[in-house]
């Protein structure tokens, strides 16, 4: 299909989710459904001056069965049809949308084109359905321009969900029932959507050289998550440290990067660093960021090796340490990698 002069060419990747799922009438289950059915049931989509075209994955899925398979499937789709759109919409169930967000910022490497991941609550075909209005306002982001130099408004992989547009990887799933589902608890939204899309432009990432768009493949999901917790055991802590064939540890903790200044703790973890795992400390705080140096409980952290992931998201930190893994590097490479940002995931 050839581009129409002027109108901006859209390619919606319809992975699965809520939105294009219908009730099972055997089960009365929601299941997936082909993106046929969901583009029938919002013939708005008609209405806009865009060339869209669609891929779907086949067949469907629940969010909730996403693999870094699945996100190297959409990452391949986006590299492969770069040059001919102008933007990308991904539809995605909400349960790990904000993990797949995370994952493609770091994968789809000097990304000048908008990436936009949505979805909804409820079904299309719902009476009271936001997945209608998600999509609309999706493609209109993806084929909005500045209007000074016709470049792309959004040059990165945003989430667009309800009245706001916010960065990929620092999106946080925060309800399970309001159709405000996710915030970014740390950085400001891209955009407010009201009766007009409004920018910030400030907040808005921006590549300014011309180097082309590498797409990253290679992802290493030997990296787990390790939740501190009042009760935790040194034997439960080990059991997880001592995971065969783990590389990378994203430890979550209290407040502003804080653990049980403990023997039976800091020795596992020290154990750990020294066989060559990264640990990398996130707190369990949705505002706010990792200080180890504040409080004595998270400096005897960082005296045993742990980094600081600042104010990163679980789902940022995790996907970090699998692209950052996947690309080959050493463990201590990765660590030196973990320190600063790569594409507007934290803030030091």
């Amino acid at each position: 299909m050839e581009k129409t002069k002027g109108r901006p060419r859209i390619l919606i990747i319809y992975t699965g989710g809520t939105i294009g799922m219908i009730e099972d009438p055997e089960t009365r289950t929601l299941r997936p459904f082909n993106f046929n059915h969901l583009i029938d049931n919002v013939p708005k989509v008609k209405m806009l001056d865009y060339d869209i075209e669609h891929m779907q994955f086949d067949p469907p899925i629940d969010s909730s069965n996403v693999t870094h398979a699945h996100w190297q499937q959409i990452a391949t789709q986006i590299g492969k049809n770069y040059n001919d759109f102008d933007g990308f919409v991904v539809l995605h169930g909400t349960d790990t949308m904000a993990y797949t967000a995370s994952a493609l910022s770091f994968m789809l490497e000097h990304l000048r084109k908008p990436v936009i991941i949505t979805g909804s609550q409820l079904p299309i075909g719902e009476v009271r359905t936001d997945g209608e209005e998600n999509l609309i306002t999706a493609l209109q982001i993806a084929a909005a321009v500045d209007p000074v130099n016709g470049e792309p408004m959004v040059q990165e992989v945003a989430l667009l969900f309800a009245n706001y547009l916010w960065r990929g990887n620092r999106s946080t799933k925060m309800s399970a029932d309001n159709f405000n589902a996710f915030k970014s608890n740390n950085y400001p939204p891209l955009a407010r959507i009201g009766l007009s899309i409004q920018f910030n432009n400030d907040a808005l990432w921006r590549v300014y050289d011309k180097t082309p768009l590498k797409v990253h493949l290679g992802l290493n999901s030997d990296v787990i998550v390790v939740y501190v917790t009042p009760g935790m055991t040194e034997h439960s802590l080990r059991q997880q440290l001592e995971t065969p064939g783990v590389k990378g540890v994203v430890l979550k903790t209290y407040g502003a990067g804080n653990a049980p200044a403990c023997e039976w703790f800091n020795r596992p973890i020290k154990e750990a660093i020294d066989r060559g795992i990264v640990v990398l400390n996130v707190t369990q705080c949705v505002n706010g960021a990792v200080s180890q140096r504040r409080y004595f409980t998270g400096d005897c952290l960082a005296r045993c090796g742990v980094i600081s992931g600042h104010d990163m998201t679980t789902e940022a930190a995790l996907t970090k340490m699998m692209f950052l893994f996947g690309t080959g590097l050493s463990a201590k490479q990765v660590s030196n990698c973990l320190l600063r940002p790569i594409c507007g995931e934290m803030t030091i």
